[in-house]
């Protein structure tokens, strides 16, 4: 069975991205096959293609996040049947017209959600359902600090934080971000460009600091980011797209009884009952219309 595929055999530019076609199995005993209507494109796939994040083996198909439909099932599946609507993240391969898949590691969705949207907003909907409800439990009248509040996870957890009634504040890079920030109900939005955050942070709380800051930046935020914390506040650090944060010292905390934990998606879908249900509460917020359109290409 033959599939249409974006492959790379070497990193660099998008020039080294190839439409080829490939030969894949028939799904086994416990796979299934899916005809992908839709992929999503994520920073973890530019770092791919570019070699920031090596990838174990070349030549190689990429992408990691697509949505689309059941063509076949194996003969041990109990989750899916042909016709059902699905989607899928990190999983490695995501470029392909037809996949293969283990039933374990695919997402089963309501007849009523738009496969555009879900390939669009799986892997950045997941990222945030964790970060709200597991690595800091999001609270009515928080203040939360978001950082990259324009990017694709910035803008679900702004949403989010807004339907839950937490007080948001987001950086940005631009005022074009500005703008965006502020369609998503951001209630205050730091140029950081033209402002130190800490200081605007300080001067809007006046003087308490936030109950929480979701980073995703990492070098150029995390430090000063704990000088904005409130007591009992905790940073969340689920990114690095600055680089790697320095060597702190855990003191700075003490006095204020501050927190810092660090989050990773692979641990929240590693459990496909978990991985599931995070899901299932993430897309029911959209089917409400909680949350305003994300991108999307098809294949």
């Amino acid at each position: 069975m033959k599939t249409k595929v974006i492959k790379i055999y070497e990193p660099g530019s998008v020039d080294v991205l190839k439409i080829e076609e490939n030969e894949i199995d028939k799904p086994g005993l416990n796979e299934v096959l899916i005809e992908h209507s839709y992929a999503g494109l994520n920073f973890i796939d530019i770092n791919q293609r570019r070699g920031t994040y090596p990838l174990k083996t070349l030549p190689q198909i990429m992408g990691m996040e697509a949505a689309g439909i059941i063509r076949e099932v194996g003969q041990n599946v109990s989750k899916f049947k042909i016709g059902d609507k699905v989607t899928h993240c990190m999983n490695l391969g995501s470029y392909s017209k037809l996949m293969v898949l283990n039933q374990d590691r695919v997402i089963k969705l309501k007849n009523d959600v738009n496969l555009s949207i879900a390939a669009a907003s799986t892997l950045q909907g997941l990222t945030a359902q964790y970060l709200i409800n597991q690595s800091y439990k999001l609270k009515l009248n928080d203040t939360v600090l978001i950082h990259a509040v324009a990017g694709g996870v910035g803008q679900i957890l702004c949403q989010w934080a807004k339907n839950i009634g937490a007080y948001v504040i987001g950086t940005v890079s631009n005022s074009h971000k500005e703008k965006i920030a502020k369609l998503n109900g951001c209630d205050f939005v730091i140029n950081y460009t033209e402002n130190k955050f800490d200081e605007k942070i300080i001067e809007i709380t006046e003087k308490k600091g936030v109950d929480v800051i979701y980073d995703s930046v990492g070098k150029d935020t995390f430090l000063t980011g704990i000088k904005c914390l409130a007591p009992k506040g905790r940073i969340v650090s689920f990114g690095v797209s600055s680089g790697p944060i320095e060597p702190i010292n855990i003191n700075l905390l003490r006095s204020f009884s501050g927190s810092i934990t660090t989050g990773g998606l692979n641990t929240y879908i590693k459990d496909s009952v978990e991985m599931q249900n995070n899901a299932d509460s993430f897309f029911d917020l959209i089917l409400k219309k909680r949350y305003r359109d994300q991108h999307y290409k098809r294949i």
